[in-house]
């Protein structure tokens, strides 16, 4: 074997263990970030039963992948605070 040949091999090895320890860390990321979510209590239909910082009244709202309301508008600071709380696990709910 050539010490091309195990520079490659080296290379290749590495790269591929760096590849699964990232993909860990976003499994267990993913993870951290579902069961934030399912601690918030839902109705019926599923959606989470939060008070809507921006008109300060309860919501029941779909949350989307990066657990933003349905209501969530990005230029209004209420609702990128809303989200950063729902992130957070510290979002008032109501049951």
């Amino acid at each position: 074997m050539t010490d091309r040949d195990r520079l490659t091999r080296f290379l290749q090895t590495t790269l591929r263990n760096a590849g699964r320890q990232y993909e860990e860390a976003r499994r267990t990321f993913d993870s951290a970030r579902e069961s934030a979510l399912a601690d918030l209590p839902t109705d019926d239909a599923g959606r989470a039963k939060i008070v809507c910082r921006r008109y300060a009244e309860r919501r029941a709202a779909r949350l989307d992948a990066d657990a933003r309301p349905a209501c969530f508008e990005s230029d209004h600071p209420d609702c990128q605070g809303c989200v950063e709380d729902i992130q957070a696990g510290c979002i008032e709910t109501w049951e």
